[in-house]
């Protein structure tokens, strides 16, 4: 698909049912909802952010970018409506598309985000150096698999290999461009700007995820209509390493809450 700015976005929809639409982490990274199942009622439209995986490297790469060309993926698939469901930076992006856009999402479902505040680092930080060995010579991929095994509480290796296939060069230019932008926008927005959003938000948690699952209780708390489910002994990718209660929290909640 082509963005209004002329950038080709690759994009996927998989599935039958009511349509999700899927928000990758990163910066930089790709789509790697390959291995997400939520059954027959539902369709998973994927795409690659801007700059990553299959889609073109181009820029801008700022916040109001990347909120426009979630709109463009949701347009280009013919919905009206969509439910979206964001993992980590992706989370966040969801949200920032739920605040600009609230009339075009019917629901949204926050997985492993990182709240609306920035203290929550030095805490990563610290508990990411506990659980890594030492880090392997070189780049790229097997600098990632090693990074990101450190996100899982059992079968770390396994599940960033999974992850890392197929892999793409990270975008570090996209990264620290939307980073910096993020740390620059106060807490006490984000706070004043989600008590007025009506989108109904499921909040789902790893409690075992190295990144603080204190960091979002200021989300929690402006929201006016949120669920949150913590999930036990899970790090930050929930959907791998306890797919059944995963699947079953997003569908129950999408099922509750009604068809878009």
């Amino acid at each position: 698909m082509i963005t209004d700015d002329g950038c080709e976005l690759w994009t996927s929809a998989t599935g039958g049912g009511e349509p999700i639409l899927c928000c990758h982490g990163g910066p930089g990274l790709w789509d790697m909802f390959g291995t997400l199942d939520l059954g027959p009622r539902f369709r998973l439209i994927r795409w690659d952010q801007r700059g990553a995986g299959r889609s073109e490297a181009r820029g801008p790469y700022t916040l109001e970018r990347m909120v426009a060309d979630v709109d463009a993926v949701r347009e280009w698939h013919g919905l009206d409506r969509v439910a979206v469901l964001g993992h980590s930076w992706g989370a966040h992006l969801g949200l920032l598309y739920a605040l600009a856009r609230p009339e075009r999402v019917s629901a949204l479902v926050y997985v492993s985000g990182v709240g609306l505040g920035h203290d929550w680092r030095a805490e990563f930080e610290r508990n990411f150096e506990r659980v890594v060995g030492e880090k392997p010579r070189g780049e790229g991929r097997e600098s990632a698999i090693w990074q990101w095994t450190a996100d899982f509480v059992a079968d770390g290796a396994r599940h960033a290999e999974a992850m890392a296939t197929p892999w793409f060069p990270v975008n570090y230019e996209a990264n620290t461009a939307l980073s910096e932008e993020m740390r620059a926008v106060p807490e006490s927005e984000l706070v004043s700007a989600s008590e007025s959003l009506r989108v109904p938000t499921l909040i789902v948690d790893g409690m075992a995820d190295n990144r603080p699952r204190w960091a979002v209780d200021s989300l929690e708390q402006a929201l006016p209509s949120v669920k949150r489910v913590r999930i036990e002994d899970v790090g930050h990718v929930p959907w791998l390493e306890a797919p059944d209660e995963f699947r079953s929290a997003v569908t129950g909640f999408l099922g509750n809450r009604g068809g878009s």
